[in-house]
């Protein structure tokens, strides 16, 4: 049984640009050009990012993490705890069908992003923990995630089976591979890897231009069917989930603030590259319908969310480093004081 037979009978209900009545599905019925050229695109997106974060890695401090795994483990523990639980407990509380529910699971289900690594630094977070952890979640993901969706996905009639495993394999097998060469660029010609990190950015964000256009285009008459309360409110509650339980779990086993405050980063950023990759190559478009941009909704909220935390650590910080302060000068001056009496 696959993904397209769960839903063969609701398929049959729609035609190019009509949904049926209840709104829970829609079939997308782009060129088959048009499907090869976003899958061409999200998989180019998909590299790229992968490389440029495998060139912001070291070698020696990944070994220097490995040695001293405390961190690794307990963020490893939090990416892939948390966030599946999460996924899994919106998608029952909120009695999603079983398409919205395996996308979301898929986003949960997914490894720490690139972007936590720009969000930790937001948030003075320790940068070598940041991007080690995402390093970690993403080779980790190759095992777990399968895993992971096989056992949330069998709490949910019709998906016991339908979820696709060798695309999903596929798509994070194609992960791993550009990162090791980030990885060796790094660490054999460092001086290009400020070169191929630049490089990489202008040619995301002009791929991911056309990538959302051609992405809106195959499904413009149905685009609308994502933007519901149950998708939106998921989106907005998971990686502020993510964030608080991160941090909390951090400090419960006593990480100093700066590995915590990574840690919050790490376990509320998914890697919506690889969701997108992920929903785009295992998923045929006739199924996935709308909930393909689920990701994009995702990373809107995640993004806010994660500037509104590091915008109130700013503010905690410029007025109490001031009080600090006030207080070691009045402290100084009442030994001060005590050292001229008598």
């Amino acid at each position: 049984m696959n993904v397209t037979e769960v839903y063969e009978g609701m398929v049959g209900m729609y035609r190019a640009g009509n949904v049926s009545g209840n709104g829970s599905m829609a079939t997308l019925n782009s060129p088959s050009p048009l499907n090869k050229i976003i899958s061409i695109f999200s998989l180019v997106i998909l590299f790229i990012t992968m490389i440029s974060l495998g060139c912001r890695m070291e070698i020696s401090k990944i070994k220097a993490h490995v040695l001293k795994p405390r961190g690794i483990a307990i963020a490893l523990l939090a990416q892939f705890g948390i966030m599946p639980l999460t996924a899994f407990c919106l998608a029952k509380l909120l009695e999603m069908d079983p398409m919205r529910a395996v996308t979301v699971l898929v986003c949960g289900c997914c490894p720490g992003g690139s972007l936590s690594n720009i969000f930790a630094l937001a948030i003075k977070g320790d940068m070598n923990l940041s991007i080690v952890m995402t390093t970690c979640s993403s080779f980790a993901a190759l095992g777990l995630m399968p895993l992971l969706l096989y056992i949330y996905c069998q709490n949910f009639p019709g998906l016991e089976n339908a979820v696709p495993y060798g695309g999903i394999m596929t798509a994070l097998a194609l992960t791993l591979v550009p990162c090791s060469i980030g990885i060796l660029i790094n660490h054999y010609k460092p001086n290009y890897s400020a070169v191929v990190t630049k490089a990489g950015v202008g040619i995301l964000a002009v791929a991911g231009i056309i990538l959302l256009t051609l992405a809106a285009i195959a499904v413009k008459d149905v685009l609308w069917l994502a933007l519901t309360a149950d998708i939106v409110g998921t989106a907005a509650l998971m990686p502020l989930i993510g964030f608080l339980l991160g941090y909390v779990m951090s400090v419960m086993c006593r990480l100093n603030a700066q590995c915590s405050r990574t840690i919050s980063m790490e376990t509320g950023c998914q890697n919506i590259q690889l969701c997108f990759a992920i929903l785009k190559v295992a998923f045929p478009p006739e199924v996935i319908g709308p909930m393909y941009f689920f990701p994009l909704i995702y990373i809107t909220f995640q993004s806010t969310e994660a500037l509104l935390l590091a915008l109130c650590f700013r503010c905690y910080q410029k007025f109490k480093a001031p009080a600090e302060d006030a207080k070691v000068y009045q402290n100084v001056d009442v030994k001060q004081e005590e050292e001229k009496q008598p």
